[in-house]
């Protein structure tokens, strides 16, 4: 599934409300403690820095969590011969920030997580992370196309479709996606005037004054 690819099946899918599953309320591993977000210098008002700091202060996601998330995302969004992968591009630590700022999404992301390893742990006796990247792709398949999926993947698919728009709006809205997209912004640029064929089709020129007065770049 190439970048191209999952832009298209964004376009297609229909993001969920969320996952209808009880999910473990997990507790981040001794052994691998999901990464904090980024910090930022930046301005801002006391209780926007108060809450920033407190939500950066602690991890969601256990460790086991975001090793399924950084490869989902890169399945999602993969390096190609433009920029790097979505793991590259810090979409990961992006979504640890957001379900800790936007708690609505804990529920669907962790049950949905939760949901995948079950559904690979049935299917090839291991959780998603520890299948081979075959299994992960054949696994992703049977959700990441609403149209195609089977009734019985229903759940993954409003997950997957969740994680899909994670990921691409993490990706998209970071300095490699911007990037990634040739976005300029908006940038000074050298204007000569009108030019003198244009005028004379409308029967209009520069008076002297115009000429003395203006800038002209050679």
């Amino acid at each position: 599934m190439d970048r191209r690819t999952s832009l298209k099946a964004l376009a297609i899918g229909t993001i969920s409300a969320g996952v209808i599953l009880e999910a473990c309320n997990g507790k981040p591993d001794k052994a691998g403690k999901a990464p904090l977000a980024p910090q930022f210098n930046i301005d801002r008002m006391p209780e926007e820095k108060a809450w920033f700091d407190k939500i950066n202060s602690e991890n969601y996601f256990t460790g086991h969590e975001m090793a399924t998330i950084t490869i989902l995302t890169d399945i999602i969004c993969p390096a190609d011969d433009v920029s790097g992968s979505a793991s590259e591009a810090g979409v990961p630590e992006f979504i640890e920030f957001i379900v800790k700022d936007m708690p609505q999404h804990q529920l669907p992301v962790r049950g949905g997580l939760r949901w995948l390893d079950i559904q690979c742990l049935n299917r090839f006796g291991k959780s998603f992370k520890d299948c081979s990247s075959e299994q992960q792709i054949e696994m992703v398949d049977e959700i990441a196309y609403p149209a195609k999926a089977k009734p019985e993947m229903k759940q993954g698919v409003s997950f997957f479709n969740k994680m899909r728009d994670l990921t691409l709006t993490g990706f998209f809205t970071s300095k490699m996606g911007v990037e990634d997209l040739g976005y300029a912004g908006n940038r000074p640029n050298k204007w000569n005037g009108v030019p003198d064929e244009v005028l004379k089709q409308y029967g209009l020129s520069y008076t002297e004054r115009d000429e003395e007065i203006c800038v002209k770049y050679g």
